[in-house]
């Protein structure tokens, strides 16, 4: 059935991974993946995407093919076994002093309808393959990379088979996140144009994730589970929300849900996707509006733009499938369970409170005043707040860090959010911000920080990787990049020792 997808390593130019290289008893492979229930349920998988793991419990190829920017060279990303999750580490050898990006993302179904780096469409131009390792995580108790949409980022398969056209019922869903949106058009997984632009009414069926309100007035703040029926994200048949409990999901791990039976039917859903089940956010008519009834589908595949590649949005993406034919509501529950199962989460892999890649940490100050503040994000900002044991579960995981590799230089490290997977501390204009990785190498070098010992002779101080004479300092309770002595308040020479060294603590939230 995957015979296609090898997992042999060639010489030359091209290098594919392989896919089964650990003991495939480390994979954690469940007896019944999310495309197993479905095709139990008689609505198979007719697209099966993921950057994280095995969407059937077979499955044994590729995940993702990278591609090397230092020579040009691509290599696929496999599995620890079959049914198992990513062999993350061959990802971190192949890119090791380079960068990558996620140049193809498999098919896991038999339809192989691999996703492509998506060309210029009638509303954007020619994306770009998201940095595959913006967006690390752990499935499975494995270190594993979603996928990190910056705009302009997006993937497309113009002749996919077996995807639903002219009214044929499809079911889909993905794990995305919402810590990672914005309100530009279109952050979609599912049916699109195969023209790459806008078609009319209804030649689109994809799930929305974002915060972009179509049609007013919304509910909340969103993130929002929308259909993208094309020139439309629907939330009802009149267009806006009819639940007005339904304000939005903002968890890290969100998984979204769209099926339509193409006649006179849709149903929105989502939850969360590390505890408990799915919430129908509506189930009811098609729109209303012409050309919905019957929708119009043309069997194109989209993911992180819209039908006809508008492409302001971001987003994160973890796993997705496409069925043929309407899934029942136990088929989807099932599969929100096995969602669950997986333990995605952006906690690390490996015992916190040390500086070792993978490890979780709270960084505390060392100056006499402030020995009970640690550095936490604030409205994006990085800022030091007094945390304790009484301190709200917000204010611990906001305190808390995973530290990685030095984006820039694997000898230094970065620092990513606890509880806003894919995002990191990094200065801009000095002042130490949390934002989202998007790849570039500035972004890059402004999230690298080299340790040495600390300046007041107590724990670590971190020297910025793009102004070494610049270190992480906290000056009136906000984080900046500072030397000692220059134009700015928080270059003053007063106390400087004191506030660039910091003890490397036991997180508060592991």
């Amino acid at each position: 059935m995957f015979a296609r997808k090898t997992a042999s390593l060639l010489t030359g130019g091209v290098l594919v991974l392989a896919a089964t290289v650990l003991n495939a008893g480390q994979a954690g492979a469940a007896t019944s993946l999310p495309c197993d229930i479905y095709g139990a349920a008689g609505t198979p998988c007719v697209a099966a995407h993921s950057t994280t793991r095995a969407l059937y419990s077979s499955y044994n190829g590729p995940l993702y093919q990278l591609k090397r920017a230092s020579d040009g060279a691509v290599g696929n990303l496999g599995l620890l076994g079959a049914g198992g999750d990513a062999n993350a580490a061959t990802q971190d050898s192949f890119c090791a002093g380079s960068t990558c990006v996620i140049n193809v993302i498999y098919d896991q179904s038999p339809r192989h309808n691999d996703l492509v780096i998506e060309p210029a469409g009638a509303a954007g131009p020619a994306n770009s393959g998201v940095p595959a390792d913006a967006l690390p995580v752990t499935a499975g108790g494995h270190a594993v990379y979603g996928a990190s949409f910056s705009g302009r980022m997006g993937y497309r398969h113009t002749s996919a088979a077996g995807v639903a056209v002219n009214g044929q019922a499809e079911g889909m869903y993905m794990v995305t996140s919402g810590t990672h949106v914005n309100n530009r058009c279109c952050f979609d997984y599912g049916n699109a144009e195969v023209s790459i632009a806008d078609t009319g009414n209804g030649h689109m069926d994809a799930i929305n994730f974002g915060t972009e309100c179509w049609f007013s007035p919304c509910v909340g703040q969103g993130p929002w589970v929308q259909a993208d029926l094309e020139n439309g994200l629907f939330q009802s048949d009149s267009g806006p929300s009819k639940n007005s409990s339904y304000t939005g999901n903002a968890a890290p791990f969100v998984t979204a849900l769209l099926k339509n039976n193409g006649q006179n039917f849709f149903a929105t859903k989502d939850g969360n996707a590390q505890s408990g089940g799915l919430a129908t956010r509506y189930a009811g008519p098609e729109p209303t509006q012409p050309g919905y009834s019957p929708m119009r589908q043309e069997g194109s595949i989209v993911l992180g733009t819209g039908g006809d590649n508008s492409n302001g949005s971001i987003g994160s993406f973890f796993e997705g499938v496409m069925t043929s034919g309407l899934p029942t509501d136990a088929a989807d529950n099932a599969v929100q369970a096995n969602v669950v199962s997986v333990g995605y989460g952006g906690q690390s892999p490996v015992a916190g409170g040390t500086l070792n890649p993978g490890s979780t940490i709270s960084l505390r100050a060392t100056t006499a005043c402030c020995t009970t503040r640690y550095i936490r994000h604030q409205f994006d900002d990085a800022v030091t707040s007094v945390v304790g044991s009484g301190s709200s579960a917000l204010d611990k995981n906001d305190a808390s860090w995973i530290v990685r590799r030095g984006l820039a230089n694997p000898s230094c490290v970065s620092f990513e959010s606890r509880n806003y997977p894919g995002d990191f501390l990094r200065h801009y204009n000095y002042q130490l911000l949390r934002q989202p990785m998007d790849g570039s190498a500035a972004f890059r070098a402004d999230a690298t920080f080299c340790p040495q010992a600390g300046k007041n002779g107590q724990g670590t101080s971190f020297a910025s990787f793009n102004y070494p004479d610049r270190f992480l300092r906290h000056y009136d309770n906000t984080v900046y990049i500072a030397s000692n002595g220059g134009p700015d308040a928080f270059d003053a020479t007063a106390s400087w020792a004191d506030d660039v060294s910091w003890a490397v603590n036991a997180p508060w939230a592991p």
